[in-house]
């Protein structure tokens, strides 16, 4: 769409296709997150209890599962929406997801099943990667081929910000739910009903996504029959399209995924089990933090229509670079309780070896020189 031709109707057009994506994204991030908020509690759920440790990082484990078969996803529905369109792929990757999700919620505990709590929990954790991998890809094409190509950044960073606010909408799901109850009910029970409440969330996406429209440059394509024969075959079977493919998911995306997973779902993690943060005021302090940073994705997204993509990806993983490990110290640091002067030696000779040894765990690499 040339922007010097967008009309008033086409610019209203416009910003209900953004609303519906969005939604319809931020939904399958908040189901997708809801696992990864609730590591802590799941540890206890759907794994042995003889090693806290163990557990917690198989539960890591199966979170990360998710983001291993993206990829995958994003080829099988990418591959789709080139061929049926991008309206009822979308249908089907939020089915997949709300359904997975759903269905976790109602998984019976180790205690219950044994090892088949975290066999049938990893499955649905894959489905969920799978969605997740064809949702999010294509609804970014989706705003791009409606939106004009001089604002392709401003208009697809709304698609951006959702990522964040699925984590902000999941960790206000869980703050409510959790401080609606007791702390032994919701660590009974209570934790299942942010799962089960996705079910109703998807429905509601279902419902705008049935409402929406093919995008005009995809209705175009198919109206010339020039859709293609084999989308992934054409990206990987000749050389130059791998190599822009290769260039896109190492050179770009892998980068970008540790930058956005670190700074914000990955620091919940920290603050959580490594700080040993309370789980409500852990949650309140990313929720906060998200809140403030989400807007900025909107500004970079405009900012890179007038100076390009290019050198506002580089800064950011820069700064990442530079930034993460003395930000990441700081926090261990301000949450040390051997730092505190308040803290009585005698409540401090209490401290079990088994914090110490969490604490200084998983992520101590980050501290060491």
């Amino acid at each position: 769409m040339d922007s010097s031709a967008i009309t008033k109707e086409d610019k209203k057009k416009l910003w209900s296709v953004i609303a519906a994506s969005s939604v319809g994204t931020l939904i399958e991030w908040y189901d997708f997150y809801i696992f990864g908020s609730l590591a802590a509690v799941l540890a206890t759920k759907f794994f042995p209890h003889t090693n806290p440790t163990a557990a917690f990082l198989a539960v890591l484990g199966t979170f990360a599962a998710g983001f291993i078969v993206r990829p995958f996803g994003a080829l099988v529905f990418g591959h789709l929406g080139d061929k049926v369109g991008r309206k009822y792929t979308f249908l089907l990757t939020l089915i997949l997801m709300g359904g997975s999700t759903f269905a976790i919620g109602l998984v019976p505990g180790y205690d219950s099943i044994g090892i088949f709590a975290p066999i049938i929990v990893l499955i649905f954790r894959l489905v969920q990667g799978l969605a997740l991998g064809g949702e999010y890809g294509g609804a970014a094409t989706y705003v791009a081929e409606h939106a004009p190509a001089a604002k392709r950044g401003y208009y697809t960073s709304f698609i951006q910000t959702t990522a964040t606010l699925g984590l902000f909408v999941s960790l206000s799901v869980i703050l409510i739910v959790r401080q609606s109850m007791s702390t032994e009910s919701f660590s009974e029970w209570g934790w299942r009903v942010p799962f089960l409440l996705s079910i109703v969330l998807v429905a509601i996406s279902i419902y705008i996504r049935l409402r929406m429209e093919e995008s005009p440059l995809f209705a175009k394509i198919k109206a010339a029959g020039k859709l293609s024969v084999n989308p992934i075959k054409e990206s990987f079977g000749k050389k130059e399209n791998l190599r822009m493919v290769l260039i896109a998911l190492f050179g770009i995306t892998a980068g970008q995924g540790v930058v956005w997973y670190t700074g914000q779902f990955y620091a919940l993690s920290f603050i959580q089990n490594t700080c040993k943060v309370e789980f409500v005021q852990s949650n309140y302090i990313i929720a906060i933090a998200l809140l403030i940073g989400t807007p900025l994705f909107i500004v970079f997204g405009k900012w890179s229509d007038k100076v390009g993509r290019k050198y506002i990806m580089m800064a950011g993983l820069i700064l990442a670079v530079v930034a993460y490990r003395p930000i990441y110290k700081t926090m261990y640091a301000l949450t040390d309780v051997t730092l505190k002067t308040e803290i009585s030696n005698s409540e401090m000779e209490g401290t079990s070896d088994e914090v110490i040894t969490i604490r200084k765990g998983i992520f101590g690499w980050l501290f060491s020189y």
